[in-house]
């Protein structure tokens, strides 16, 4: 559910969105769609988010995209965590979905 609306707010900003319901899909995605961001949640099935960061930042091809931690692990071992493994930004669960736009924006160098 939050994935849809995620999808949806940002779709209705001009963002074109592709989306995975795992870790080894949203790597496989990522091969397809060449993203300039991705909103990863930490908790996914067969990869979870941390390895899907590790994997993509290890990688010359992939290190560049910025990267969104949005989550309901909201310790701040798992903050930075997520930061540590590469992470441009970590959002915990509930967020406000404007908070996530601006986040984008700013990550993408975008003034709106």
């Amino acid at each position: 559910m939050i994935q849809q609306l995620v999808e949806v707010n940002l779709e209705l900003e001009g963002y074109e969105v592709a989306t995975a319901g795992n870790g080894e899909q949203a790597l496989a995605k990522v091969a397809d769609f060449a993203p300039d961001l991705i909103v990863l949640d930490v908790m996914m099935p067969k990869l979870d988010g941390r390895e899907v960061c590790k994997q993509l930042k290890a990688d010359p091809a992939t290190e560049a995209i910025k990267i969104i931690f949005l989550s309901a692990r909201a310790q701040e071992l798992d903050v930075q965590s997520g930061l540590d493994l590469g992470a441009d930004a970590y959002i915990t669960k509930p967020f406000d979905p404007e908070e996530l736009l601006k986040m984008i924006q700013k990550l993408l160098g975008e003034v709106r």
